[in-house]
C-alpha cells in the first residue's frame, strides 16, 4: 500500500506543486492521476521512485517511509513505463526486458524463463521476437515492450506515465484493454498518469482528480461520473460523459450468472436436453477453460442433429465485458447478450426481464406514468 500523508512540494523558486496531499493508492488496483497541465499528477507519481522529495508530509509504502529507503534500490523494486517508451535501440528485445533482473543477479534460467513468459502474455512469440530490436517494431509493439520491462522484475507497483498518448488512437485502445486484461493477471498496484479522462474512465479502479497541487475529488469512475463533487470536476469530465452515465447502469447490474452454458466437447443430444430442461432456445458455447465461443441454436441442433457442436457454433455473436453500456445491446438486433471477464472468461448472460423493469421504471418515471 502507498499512503502520502499531508505532503507538499515546494520548489526552490517558491512554487508550490503540491498542497497537503492525502492519499491512498490501492493494492493490486489501477489508480489513475488526472487533470490539467500544471495541476501536480506527475510531480505526485515521480516522488514515489524518489526522482524528486517532497518538502513536507509523510510518504509511506508497505509501511516503510520512503525517505529511509535507498533510492536506487526503490527504483529497482518499481516499474516504471514512460511515453516515450524509452528502449535501448542498440540492444535486442530480450535484453531490454531482461536489464534490471540482470542487474538483480537472477540466474540465466530464470531470466530465459520471465522473458519468455511476458513476451507471450502480450501476445508476442518469444522465438520471432526475442532477438529483434525496437525499430524492427511497430510503435504498439514497442510500448508492449516498455509494459512488460516494467514488470520483467516482479515489482509490486508499476508507475506509467502517460504512456500511450503517443500512439495512434487504434494502438491506444488496443494497449488500453491489454492493460486492463493483464491486470486480471499480475494484479499490481498500478498508478498511471494521463490527461485523457476517457482512459481514465475505461481502465481505473480509481481515478484522482487534481488542480493546482490539490486532489479535488477521487472515487471509482462511475462515482465521479454519477456524483461529480463541483463544477471543475463537471467540466472536466464534460456534458457528454455526465449525461451519457444518467443512462441505464452497465451490464453488471443485469448479469444472470446462473444461465447456462455448454461446453464445444458435449454431443447435439446433450446441448438439445439441456435447452429443453431449460427451456432455453440459445445457450452460450465455451471452452475446456470455460472461455466463451459464440452461441449455439435448439433450431440448428434440431436441424444437424448429425453433426459436432464445433460445426454449429454461431460465433458472430459478440459477448460484452461486465463494464460494457447496456444500451450496445439494446441498440443491437441480437436476442441474447452473453457477459464475459476481459480474459473471456463467461460469466452469465443479460438478464432480460431485469433490464426491462429498469427501462420501465427510468422511462415511466420521467414520464410521469406509474409503473
Amino acid at each position: 500500500m502507498i499512503e502520502l500523508k499531508n505532503i507538499n512540494k515546494v520548489y526552490e523558486d517558491g512554487f508550490q506543486a503540491l498542497k497537503g496531499i492525502d492519499l491512498t493508492f490501492e493494492e493490486g488496483k489501477i489508480n489513475v492521476l488526472i487533470g490539467p497541465s500544471g495541476c501536480g499528477k506527475t510531480t505526485t507519481m515521480k516522488l514515489l521512485n524518489r526522482l524528486i522529495d517532497y518538502t513536507e508530509g509523510e510518504l509511506i509504502v508497505d509501511g516503510q517511509r520512503i525517505t529511509e529507503m535507498n533510492p536506487i534500490d526503490l527504483r529497482r523494486q518499481m516499474g516504471y513505463v514512460i511515453q516515450s517508451i524509452g528502449l535501448f535501440p542498440h540492444m535486442t528485445i530480450f535484453d531490454n526486458v531482461a536489464a534490471v533482473p540482470k542487474l538483480l543477479k537472477w540466474d540465466k534460467a530464470r531470466i530465459e524463463q520471465k522473458v519468455d513468459e511476458l513476451l507471450k502474455m502480450v501476445d508476442l512469440d518469444p522465438e520471432i521476437y526475442k532477438t529483434r530490436y525496437p525499430n524492427e517494431l511497430s510503435g504498439g509493439q514497442q510500448q508492449r515492450i516498455g509494459v512488460i520491462r516494467a514488470l520483467a522484475a516482479e515489482p509490486k507497483i508499476i508507475l506509467m506515465d502517460e504512456p500511450f498518448s503517443a500512439l495512434d488512437p487504434i494502438s491506444r485502445e488496443q494497449l488500453q484493454d491489454e492493460l486492463v486484461n493483464l491486470q486480471q493477471n499480475i494484479q499490481k498496484t498500478i498508478v498511471f498518469v494521463t490527461h485523457d479522462m476517457d482512459e481514465a474512465i475505461k481502465i481505473a479502479d480509481q481515478i484522482i482528480l487534481m488542480r493546482e497541487g490539490q486532489v479535488v475529488q477521487k472515487g471509482t469512475p462511475q462515482e465521479l461520473l454519477t456524483a461529480p463533487a463541483n463544477e471543475f470536476v463537471e467540466e472536466f469530465i464534460g456534458v457528454e460523459r455526465l449525461e451519457q452515465a444518467k443512462g441505464l447502469p452497465p451490464m453488471t447490474a443485469f448479469v444472470d450468472e446462473n444461465f447456462p452454458s455448454v461446453t464445444i466437447n458435449q454431443s447435439i443430444d446433450d446441448v438439445i436436453s439441456l435447452m429443453i430442461k431449460h427451456k432455453k432456445d440459445q445457450l452460450p458455447v465455451v471452452d475446456i477453460d470455460h472461455k466463451y465461443l459464440g452461441i449455439a441454436s435448439l433450431y440448428d441442433a434440431i436441424r444437424a442433429s448429425d453433426q459436432s457442436l464445433s460445426e454449429l457454433v454461431n460465433p458472430d455473436i459478440i459477448a460484452y465485458r461486465r463494464s460494457a453500456e447496456v444500451e450496445k445491446f439494446v441498440a443491437s438486433k441480437d436476442t441474447i447478450a452473453p457477459i464475459i471477464e476481459p480474459d473471456d472468461t463467461f460469466i452469465g448472460v443479460l438478464d432480460q426481464e431485469l433490464l426491462l423493469e429498469k427501462i420501465h421504471e427510468k422511462f415511466g418515471a420521467k414520464s410521469g406514468v406509474e409503473v
